[in-house]
């Protein structure tokens, strides 16, 4: 049988990717909702074989959330989707729990969804399902440990190490292994050896991998121009108007969120 599930985040473009994601993968979804208050009456309403948990919410967290599960013994698991950094995340993979980094994969959430068969599989032979209070006491405290974002970003220009606030960086881009950063009156170099390690450090709600060598500010686009096979180019508010491609992958995910 489908798993059935319940998506848990306030952010409404968030849910529906990740209800279109779940539908591609056979998982029943039987419920949505924008706020703790809400999950928690959903989930003894519905009985849901899983939810989808954003942690970061106005009022009661996902962890909050996911305490009541415990407290109650109800037999849900439940799959955190986060924007934590890569650090962080790490965390997770050492505990019960499984989770989901933003913006949610598809591959990543196949492998998420295996481990949920699997463990529903275990509850069907009699064995205990669901969160387990020292589990999530673990979690949240590793997670509460993590290394902040900083709100300063040194960049190379020539002999010097400036300090540039995260807001102003307009995009990085990788170009011969070095990673290039052009922020509002300044371009220069970033210490950091992958694209990956950069985008770890910058808020994952503004900064958005729209191409594997370009990481772009969603605040700093100045235009959107059409390109062939429906794809985009994007011109970015610096000096140049840089233009920078948006993979195949990327661009729904990009009309979606500007509503193209």
């Amino acid at each position: 049988m489908k798993p059935r599930a319940l998506v848990v985040d306030d952010e409404q473009l968030a849910r529906e990717e990740l209800c279109f994601l779940l539908g591609q993968h056979e998982v029943d979804v039987v419920g949505q909702a924008v706020n703790g208050v809400e999950a928690i009456g959903a989930l003894e309403d519905l009985e849901p074989d899983v939810v989808f948990l954003d942690i970061q919410m106005p009022g009661m967290t996902g962890f909050e959330v996911a305490r009541h599960v415990a407290r109650r013994g109800l037999p849900v698991e439940v799959v955190f989707v986060t924007a934590y950094d890569r650090h962080a995340i790490e965390a997770f993979e050492v505990n019960a729990v499984d989770y989901l980094l933003k913006p949610v994969d598809s591959g990543r959430l196949q492998q998420a969804l295996q481990r949920l068969r699997r463990r529903l599989g275990a509850g069907e032979e009699g064995l205990p399902r669901g969160l387990k209070g020292e589990d999530l006491e673990r979690l949240v405290q590793l997670v509460s440990e993590r290394r902040q974002r900083p709100e300063q970003l040194a960049v190379k220009v020539g002999e010097r190490l400036l300090l540039v606030h995260t807001d102003e960086i307009v995009y990085a881009s990788l170009e011969d292994d070095t990673i290039r950063v052009v922020a509002n009156g300044l371009a220069g170099t970033s210490s950091c050896r992958t694209l990956d390690e950069l985008q770890a450090q910058l808020n994952p709600a503004v900064f958005w991998r729209v191409h594997r060598s370009h990481l772009v500010n969603i605040n700093k686009i100045k235009e959107i121009v059409p390109w062939f096979s429906r794809n985009y180019i994007l011109r970015m508010k610096d000096a140049k108007s840089t233009e920078i491609p948006v993979s195949r992958a990327q661009t729904r995910r990009l009309r979606d969120y500007l509503r193209l």
